[in-house]
């Protein structure tokens, strides 16, 4: 092993640190870091190479680069190797190794597992020193990005409750026919792939019913569980098929044994841990609740083939609808990352997973996703998804069918971008060897050979179940879906009243205009109606300034007294009910509470709704956070995790911005000082054929030092300092050869000052442009915006009745059902 580089090499500007150059002819490492853009992965990557080539340690090193930068990732597990990335020890202690290490293999080796860990401990701390890391970039790692195992069908790491993703997409989804018809296709064939079926859309009519089905009830908005879809199989929302009657084209007795199929499949006792854990939720797995990057690790290692195709194409599709959520951007927003292609985007068949990568393919570019495919053989992807693909890594291959497969798929990647020289990639691809990989890159002006650098995690190989249920033996199994969060968030609606004041007798009569509303019951106990002034407002927030313009209603409901100010609204509570849940009148023969005095006066109605838009304008503004740094603001709907997500890519594409222009800035500098460098050199060769020679080489130095740095795959490093003070001393020497360069001295010395200042004030605007991503976790503004008077809609001030039935303890607790905020 050569030298280690310096730890600047790869610490720069959203590039991705892989390993190093690679003489293949010479079998020898070389001194140059290769540094991967994180902006080309956008246009996606595929690893291609036979077992033991070290494609997955290349894959683990991509996403540990990915989460270094705290971009998320999605990782689709199938063997259980990428697990590892969980086992990272930044202390590398003997004691993290040994839970993980193999005890069959210490045991071969005639060691113990503690003897064979401290070996492994320092072994990773060899490894990890020779490319120029440490225990401090794991510990950097483990901070950057939250990691997990999750686990669908398996309680073993964090289960996946997929059965939620029958919930209708969001309305953004819904208004994009071409989505969400891929949504509700992707949707029925999972399900029918599930249950061993033909899940062709056109000629299926399983698939042509149940997409009905679906349709029908998410372009209104409707969720529908399993057992709600099994009843709609049975007794369907629809009348018509195309143009053809529903009897005609699926009678009732073949609707009931479909039916019937997914009954005894919810029955099964398997298939409860399908309906447990987490919901199958981009967001969730892309980002924590506050907003921290998530490396979510699907492992399907323990499903069989066909719950495997099923849970992947519902996944593919909840990605692709979380995808076209996105507002389009060039920088790299997220990782999808799979190991082992194998199987879901053949050449020749169509599985329910092949359209959905095709999709991704072509169409996540846009949005700042990323796909990384990993594969042993070329043979078994398809070429119209290779042909998307910007990026390939190629290792060690196993067969020649392999190898002129991809050099078939490099020389069309090649076409339009000069010549590709067929027997010369040839020569390459069977010299390399394990670990050693051919990148050819789009973004790149020729291939680089390279050898991997060290994992930060520790790979031990595949995790056994059990391995991953003591990993993630801390992480809660499930996570309240956002409609039961919203219920749990909303204010509960109490009475102070004691049991010795609910004697109630039906109230006075009202006055005719005084407009009345009440809950129904959710209890069959006797209940008693108490009366509130219930208050309802359309309201808009408009600002110029902060880009806001949204729309809010609110209900609130507060009790009238007899005070000098009978209604206060500043006691006001929310009401945890929509419109849709009030009735004309309580129910008949109901015990009513006697409203206030002031609550049965028509005219104090109007005196209230008046006081209620005042207090909406100066009490209820809606705030939003600041970034000072990036000048952003959130949105109205837009939680403070969210927020810093946003604000994070913001900050990464400024930053991939200024680096644009960076390069195109000091690209023009430094090539007109070779120009003068290279002129003053050929000065020289008129005096003196060595001293012309010495400065030749001083020109080359100093322009490859400079513009390989950052113009190229590489930055500044080590090896660049070098370069530019051998320059210097071939420069020295070929002065004192020299006999009559006085002039031409001078005119080098300052084009040499020259690139030493230009030099200084590269790296200094490089660690600036470091710092950026840092602006998205300081401290926030508060921003009130206000709503104008007229941009209040008091639709009306009413009185309301609510139903209260005694507790255990006789008190009147509220006995209705809450169903939305207050706030909508």
């Amino acid at each position: 092993m050569t030298q280690a580089p310096d730890t600047q090499d790869f610490e720069k500007l959203g590039a991705f640190y892989l390993g190093r150059e690679y003489n293949l002819a010479a079998h020898a490492l070389g001194r140059e870091s290769i540094l991967y853009d994180a902006r080309d992965l956008t246009t996606h990557a595929v690893i291609i190479g036979m077992t033991g080539s070290g494609k997955t340690g290349l894959g683990v090193s991509l996403i540990e680069e990915a989460a270094l930068d705290q971009v998320p990732v999605i990782a689709i597990d199938p063997k259980g190797d990428l697990g590892n990335l969980m086992l990272t020890f930044p202390d590398l202690a003997p004691a993290d190794f040994e839970p993980w290490v193999d005890a069959r293999q210490a045991a071969g080796r005639g060691q113990s597992t503690a003897d064979h860990a401290r070996d492994q401990a320092a072994l990773w701390k060899q490894g990890l020193a020779d490319w120029g890391q440490d225990g401090e970039r794991i510990r950097a790692l483990r901070a950057a990005a939250e990691f997990g195992i999750y686990t669908p069908g398996s309680s073993a790491g964090i289960p996946v409750s997929v059965l939620s993703s029958f919930d209708a997409p969001d309305p953004a989804l819904r208004a994009d026919a071409e989505a969400f018809a891929e949504r509700v296709q992707a949707a029925a064939t999972s399900l029918l792939t599930l249950l061993g079926m033909d899940a062709d859309p056109l000629t299926s009519r399983d698939h042509i019913l149940i997409s009905n089905i679906l349709s029908h009830h998410w372009r209104t908005g409707r969720s529908l569980t399993l057992a709600q879809l099994i009843t709609a199989i049975q007794t369907p929302p629809i009348e018509r098929i195309g143009v053809m009657d529903l009897e005609a084209v699926y009678p009732a007795k073949a609707r009931f044994e479909l039916a019937m199929r997914l009954n005894n499949l919810l029955a099964s006792p398997g298939f409860s841990a399908w309906l447990q854990g987490v919901p199958l939720s981009a967001e969730s797995l892309l980002h924590t609740d506050t907003g921290k990057p998530r490396v979510s690790i699907i492992s399907i290692a323990h499903l069989s083939d066909t719950e495997r195709m099923f849970f992947v194409t519902m996944l593919l599709a909840e990605i692709i609808a979380w995808m076209r959520t996105q507002p389009g951007t060039g920088s790299l927003r997220a990782l999808l990352y799979m190991d082992e292609l194998f199987g879901y985007m053949p050449p020749t068949a169509n599985p329910p997973s092949k359209a959905l990568f095709l999709t991704l393919l072509k169409q996540a570019r846009a949005f700042g996703l990323g796909l990384v495919l990993s594969t042993q053989n070329p043979v078994d992807l398809d070429y119209k998804g290779l042909s998307n693909t910007g990026t390939w890594f190629i290792g060690r291959l196993q067969t020649e069918r392999d190898k002129n497969r991809v050099l078939d798929g490099l020389e069309g990647a090649a076409a339009g971008g000069g010549p590709f020289d067929k027997q010369a990639m040839e020569q390459v691809l069977a010299g390399l060897g394990k670990r050693v990989f051919l990148l050819h890159n789009v973004h790149e002006n020729a291939p680089a050979v390279f050898h991997t650098r060290w994992a930060l995690s520790y790979l031990p190989g595949p995790l056994t179940r059990e391995q991953i249920r003591r990993l993630m033996a801390g992480a809660p199994k499930t996570r309240p879906d956002s409609a039961a969060a919203a219920a749990a968030a909303a204010p509960a609606v109490t009475s102070a009243m004691t049991p010795a004041m609910t004697a109630a007798a039906p109230a006075a009569t009202l006055a005719p205009d005084i407009t009345q509303y009440a809950l129904a019951p959710a209890t069959t106990a006797e209940v008693i109606y108490y009366p509130r002034v219930l208050g309802v407002a359309d309201v808009r927030y408009a600002s110029k300034t902060h880009g806001v313009d949204t729309r809010r209603q609110y209900r609130y409901m507060v009790e009238a007294d007899d005070a000098p100010v009978p209604v206060n609204w500043d006691t006001a509570e929310p009401l945890a009910a929509d419109l849709t849940q009030l009735r004309d009148a309580p129910a008949s023969g109901a015990a009513l509470a006697e409203p206030a005095a002031p609550a049965r006066d028509p005219k104090q109605y109007k005196t209230w709704a008046a006081d209620y838009r005042k207090w909406l304008r100066h009490e209820r503004p809606i705030t939003l956070l600041r970034s000072p740094t990036l000048k952003a603001v959130s949105r109205p709907e837009e939680s403070e995790a969210q927020f810093r997500m946003r604000l994070r890519h913001l900050a990464r594409e400024a930053r991939d911005i200024d680096a644009g222009q960076l390069r195109t800035r000091y690209e023009r500098r430094a090539g007109r000082l070779r120009e003068r460098l290279q002129s003053a050199e050929a000065a020289l060769d008129r005096e003196a054929a060595q001293a012309s020679q010495r400065k030749l080489d001083t020109a080359v130095s100093f322009g490859s030092a400079l513009l390989g740095a950052f113009l190229g795959r590489k930055t500044f490093s080590a090896t660049t300092a070098r370069r530019l003070g051998t320059a210097a001393r071939r420069a020295g020497a070929a002065r004192k050869e020299a006999a009559d360069v006085d002039r031409a001295e001078h005119k080098i010395e300052d084009l040499q000052q020259q690139m030493a200042t230009l030099d200084n004030e590269f790296r200094t605007e490089i660690a600036a442009l470091d710092n950026r991503l840092s602006a998205a976790d300081e401290p926030l503004e508060q921003v009130a915006v206000k709503a104008r008077s007229s941009d209040i809609d008091v639709r009306f001030v009413a009185l309301l009745w609510l139903p209260h039935a005694a507790d255990g303890q006789g008190r009147m607790t509220p006995a209705f059902s809450p169903s939305a905020p207050a706030v909508a």
